[in-house]
């Protein structure tokens, strides 16, 4: 279909707003970032057009869906859109810029209001946000918050958030805490291209002239896989230290991972994962511990033998600026203490050029 009101994707912050037309599980696998899902064609009817095109004719499917999306396009005039003002210009999308969209297009200008259809569609958006990884990811200062699990990075990066730092968390946009057990109970983690989406929005709205406050991740969070631009990035940037008492760290973690108390059937389930490397015999002494209601013991355990050197091995092989990194002490991990850390580490990072050694 030529349709000449068309918009590419630089210009995507100029519109009131951005719709996206495609199916519903279309636009949950990954779509523009604040758009909202006006579909012309269900996922049940654009299997049945999809059938009758296959096995009837692409004149049959035409027809049929004709009638669809017309009728989708009038509800969402009459509920969703009834409320936008004659000066409402909105951004159209599908998966390709073509009928879908340039259907909704056509009708919406019908009206008056002045829609515009997205060049390329999703496609094209994705291959922006692909190559625009490229180009952002090594851009800005990032200062990678290491320290062993439990010392309080994603709390500390919340604090520093809250004080109006720029703050890329990479475990929120994941949801995953990247270990064997940082799965985020009854919340599914995104797609890959949705990930990669949250990441593209964050760091093109970041001030180049400030840091980027991150905390130290592997490559793969869950069944997500940081963006190779991203992760080298990180990788070689500079780093802080985090420290905190192992009794602290184990009170910590029993807060934060609090649902495995409550279902110790799914933490069984995890630890599972680590028989092949440390044996049926050790993996069965730590749920023991569980088994008995002794949760620190059992979280200290975890500890010492897996979190712990993993971490040490992990940091040292990966971040190439460890061994200068400035070290932030915490006695305690209460939010009045990591909000007065954030304030100081902030004070320190922005009050020199780069990290030296602390004192």
């Amino acid at each position: 279909m030529k349709f000449s009101n068309r918009a590419n994707v630089t210009q995507l912050d100029t519109f009131d707003e951005v719709i996206d037309v495609r199916s519903p599980s279309e636009y949950a696998h990954d779509h523009i970032p604040g758009a909202i899902n006006a579909p012309v064609l269900d996922d049940a009817q654009r299997a049945e057009v999809g059938t009758l095109y296959k096995q009837v004719s692409p004149f049959a499917a035409r027809r049929v869906g004709a009638v669809m999306v017309a009728r989708n396009i009038a509800d969402h005039i009459a509920n969703l859109f009834h409320d936008r003002p004659s000066s409402w210009r909105p951004l159209v999308y599908c998966w390709r810029g073509g009928q879908r969209s340039g259907a909704m297009t056509i009708v919406l200008r019908q009206v008056g209001w002045q829609a515009m259809q997205l060049e390329g569609g999703y496609k094209e958006f994705r291959r922006m946000v692909v190559a625009q990884l490229e180009t952002l990811a090594p851009r800005y200062r990032y200062v990678v918050l290491c320290g062993e699990t439990g010392s309080g990075k994603s709390r500390l990066l919340e604090a520093l958030a809250a004080q109006g730092e720029q703050v890329l968390d990479l475990e929120g946009f994941a949801r995953h805490r990247g270990s064997v057990l940082g799965c985020m109970p009854q919340t599914p983690q995104p797609s890959q291209k949705a990930f990669e989406t949250a990441l593209w929005d964050a760091l093109r709205k970041f001030d180049p002239q400030r840091p980027v406050y991150v905390e130290a991740e592997s490559k793969k969070l869950g069944v997500l896989q940081v963006p190779d631009p991203l992760i080298r990035s990180i990788r070689a940037a500079e780093c802080v230290q985090v420290r905190a008492p192992l009794e602290e760290r184990v009170r910590f973690l029993l807060g934060e991972y609090a649902f495995f108390v409550e279902d110790p059937a799914a933490l069984r389930r995890q630890l599972d994962y680590l028989r092949p490397l440390y044996g049926s015999e050790k993996v069965n002494g730590w749920l023991a511990r569980a088994d008995a209601g002794d949760w620190p013991a059992f979280v200290a355990e975890v500890l010492s033998a897996h979190y712990d050197p993993l971490y040490r091995r992990s940091t040292h092989q990966n971040f190439t600026r460890l061994a200068e990194a400035l070290v932030l002490e915490l006695r305690t991990l209460d939010a009045a203490a990591l909000g007065q850390a954030a304030a100081e580490l902030a004070a320190r990072v922005n009050g020199r050029a780069a990290v030296s050694v602390a004192a």
